[in-house]
């Protein structure tokens, strides 16, 4: 992998982390809900970029437009780079996010960003730690 992928997953991982935090955070706190929210955006966002270099430099599969999340995530589940539903819903989730003025999706999807969406962040991290390592 190049200099710039190196660079991404360890913004990736960073970013990761940073997001776990808010397993141990007050989410009644409207501070934590927007830094939960900002830092989802920004992880999800960094996910689907390593996904697309993954595929793109380790699988050779170039057959999609580079700017789409969301089918880069489509290659992504065929490649088995990922898993579940949850991708695509994490995908509309961070679309709404990004429209949220008033912090009403925030409140509604903090708590599965929390239970469901850190892990399969998680579980991408360590599929491409695999996949590095093969």
């Amino acid at each position: 992998m190049d200099e710039k992928f190196i660079r991404r997953f360890e913004s990736y991982k960073n970013s990761l982390a940073s997001l776990a935090e808010a397993r141990e955070r007050d989410m009644t706190d409207s501070f934590v809900l927007s830094g939960t929210s900002a830092k989802f955006s920004i992880t999800f966002d960094l996910a689907w970029k390593v996904m697309k270099d993954i595929l793109w430099q380790y699988y050779e599969i170039r057959d999609f437009v580079a700017g789409s999340p969301r089918e880069v995530l489509r290659h992504s589940f065929k490649a088995r780079l990922i898993q579940g539903d949850e991708w695509m819903e994490m995908l509309k989730v961070r679309n709404q996010l990004s429209h949220d003025y008033d912090g009403l999706v925030v409140k509604e999807y903090c708590q599965i960003i929390v239970d469901s969406y850190i892990e399969k962040l998680e579980e991408f991290q360590a599929r491409v730690v695999a996949v590095l390592q093969s």
